[in-house]
């Protein structure tokens, strides 16, 4: 089995971008969501894009947005996938991808067989599935530290390309790979020392970990 991709989300320093490009990751995600710790600002993003450049694939995070957030944030932070994280309706992230022409990533929060069996319902709107925790009501949609049962996901075959999120860190994600077998992974509370806060040791120490196969 091939090494998963690695995504770190929540970047909003130079130094977590330079780790993650360090760390031969495939994405950093940019969090476009206020209420989040790892909020990033247009003109933060507009930075942060400017210093990847194409050394790295770039995916904003969005949480049920408005077509004008979604604008400003794809042309600041130079995004060459959209992640809708709240409760985006196929149709809704249909149009998000026909109207700006970008992949786009549905996380899907998973406590049960019936979440993973969702996806089937996104089938012709997106391009990748994102599994992740479900989280406690009233919580943030993610980047909580939260996993669910990988099990719901072994040898996993459903009609899209798809990610694994929810509580994955430096001492767990191997063995996440290996029960489920993910094409993906996808961390951000996991290589921090702080909410909001990366780690660049624990971002080389997740990379390492993932691409250890």
């Amino acid at each position: 089995m091939p090494a998963p991709a690695i995504k770190i989300c929540g970047i909003s320093t130079p130094d977590a971008l330079d780790a993650a490009i360090a760390g031969q990751a495939a994405h950093v995600g940019f969090v476009f969501y206020h209420p989040s710790p790892r909020n990033v600002a247009p003109a933060l993003a507009a930075q942060l894009a400017a210093r990847a450049g194409a050394r790295i694939g770039k995916v904003g995070l969005f949480v049920d947005p408005n077509d004008s957030l979604l604008a400003e944030a794809v042309s600041a932070g130079q995004l060459d996938a959209i992640q809708l994280h709240g409760k985006e309706s196929p149709e809704r992230a249909a149009q998000v991808k026909a109207r700006h022409g970008l992949p786009v990533w549905k996380a899907l929060p998973v406590a049960s067989a019936d979440d993973v069996a969702r996806a089937a319902s996104y089938r012709e709107a997106v391009d990748l599935i994102l599994f992740d925790a479900k989280t406690p009501k009233g919580a943030l949609p993610g980047g909580m530290g939260l996993s669910f049962d990988w099990a719901l996901l072994a040898a996993y075959k459903g009609p899209l390309p798809w990610g694994l999120a929810g509580g994955l860190n430096p001492a767990n994600v191997a063995d996440a790979i290996a029960q489920t077998g993910a094409p993906l992974v996808d961390t951000s509370s996991g290589v921090e020392s702080a909410p909001g806060i990366k780690d660049v040791d624990r971002i080389a120490a997740f990379c390492k970990a993932a691409h250890q196969l």
